[in-house]
């Protein structure tokens, strides 16, 4: 699933970067109290990336960057953006790495409230207002975006086999028993985004009886499938999609979590074709924005650079096909090619829960989710 980026960027030149540097540095003290009172760190020629494994990041990318800007790239890939979060908490006060790639909007207000994040100074216009609707400031700048919600095999979901449900309270019925798959939202980015919108839609349904947790504790007694990261659910599990050619491949469940545009990524590989639909329920679906963001002291002349580098156009128009996502630039959508924009959904009404909200009941929320899941 790795295809090739093909790398033109417009990005700040190290004569820019360095007649920039002070007046970023003074703007951004000055505007944020809880920061740190000045910036200080070593342009040593080395950029280090901490991230998981983000399909767009490939190699012939990273060399790009590396032939037009100087700067020698040290990767470090986690499992997930958990991780990316964890290694940065665990090593706070200790320059471990200049960028951070990954971080999405259930992670990042976190972040920033443990101050883990410098201003960048790059150049970001051009971005989409909904792209910047979660998060609107200097810590941290979006580069791709997506709707989470649930995809279903429309070969078993027919209305025989299956009934294609009308509410989320249809998947604790008997015909669901075992046959949805989700990511755990404590292990998964995917899964915590589909959680937090279970929160929205359970408190804005017609049943004043029941909350979210309801519901988990109901899908846990209906036996759903609960798996540590997304491509064990949509990999192993999911029967939709083209888990079925990979090692390892189950195929037990006839739903599952992943991205409103997933079937459009399967029609756009198969030719226009694909047995794989989103489930469009309102408040079921959670708005996903990506983000890079420099490290609290590290390399801020290179990750502004890098930065400005994956939101040049060149490079960040290529999202859907490259990282599977859509671009967050203005005037950018989906590939017609391949179905691929026909067969992506976007929810009428995504879950809406603000980033604060987000930050502030995370932890909570992972608890009572624990608690639902065992009380079956």
């Amino acid at each position: 699933m790795k295809n090739r980026i093909v790398m033109m960027s417009i990005f700040m030149s190290t004569m820019m970067l360095a007649g920039c540097i002070s007046e970023a540095i003074e703007d951004s003290v000055s505007d944020d109290d809880s920061g740190p009172e000045e910036y200080v760190w070593e342009d040593d020629g080395e950029l280090v990336i901490v991230t998981y494994d983000v399909y767009g990041l490939t190699d012939e990318m990273l060399s790009e960057f590396e032939n037009q800007t100087g700067y020698e790239i040290n990767l470090m890939k986690l499992d997930d953006a958990g991780s990316v979060l964890s290694h940065l908490m665990q090593h706070k006060g200790v320059q471990i790495a200049d960028l951070a790639i990954g971080l999405d909007n259930t992670y990042l207000q976190t972040a920033i409230d443990n101050q883990l994040l410098w201003e960048h100074f790059a150049n970001i216009s051009n971005i989409k207002s909904e792209a910047l609707a979660p998060y609107n400031g200097p810590l941290a700048a979006p580069f791709d975006h997506g709707y989470m919600c649930l995809n279903y095999d429309t070969e078993m979901v027919d209305g025989e086999n299956l009934t294609v449900p009308n509410s989320l309270w249809d998947l604790t019925n008997e015909e669901w028993n075992g046959k949805v798959a989700i990511p755990s939202p404590e292990t998964s980015s995917p899964g915590r985004a589909f959680m937090t919108a279970t929160v929205d839609y359970f408190a804005n349904d017609e049943d004043n009886q029941t909350d979210w947790t309801d519901w988990w504790t109901a899908m846990s007694a209906n036996d759903a499938i609960i798996t540590t990261g997304w491509s064990e659910a949509y990999e192993t599990h999911y029967t939709g999609g083209y888990g079925e050619y990979t090692e390892g491949y189950v195929g037990d469940a006839h739903m599952v979590v992943s991205y409103c545009h997933s079937p459009g990524v399967e029609s756009w590989y198969n030719g226009n074709w694909t047995k794989s639909a989103a489930l469009d329920l309102p408040r079921a679906a959670f708005h996903q924005v990506e983000y890079a963001s420099a490290v609290e002291g590290g390399n801020l002349d290179a990750a502004s650079a890098f930065i400005e580098y994956l939101l040049s156009e060149e490079v960040n128009t290529k999202m859907p096909t490259e990282n599977f996502m859509y671009s967050v630039l203005n005037g950018t959508d989906l590939p017609e090619d391949g179905g691929y924009r026909y067969h992506s959904t976007v929810p009428t009404m995504a879950a809406n829960v603000s980033a604060n909200d987000i930050a502030l009941n995370m932890e909570s929320w992972l608890e009572d989710w624990n608690d639902a899941m065992v009380a079956a």
